[in-house]
């Protein structure tokens, strides 16, 4: 099924964190949640029509609270405005 975000909003697939530290510490699941990094599956328009500078597969941070998250066909997604994209990484 497609999926194409309406207006100024990014459709990510959010990514895994380790719920370990490199040295093997085990962080509690709130630190690992923490890290709001999430992979491009769709970009919508700005409201001139045109695409938002991001494309499939990039990697993001992003911020704010007002996320949306679905699950479909088993997977998690979620639908993010673009002013609460920080960076991207890579």
């Amino acid at each position: 099924m497609a999926i194409t975000p309406l207006g100024e909003r990014v459709l990510l697939k959010p990514l895994k964190h380790e719920e370990r530290t490199k040295s093997g510490i085990y962080l509690p699941k709130e630190a690992a949640k923490d890290k709001k990094e999430g992979e491009v599956v769709a970009v919508g328009t700005d409201k001139e029509g045109k695409s938002l500078p991001l494309t499939k597969g990039d990697v993001i941070l992003y911020g704010g609270y007002s996320s949306e998250e679905f699950q479909l066909e088993g997977e998690t997604f979620l639908i993010v405005d673009f002013k609460d994209i920080l960076a991207r990484l890579g």
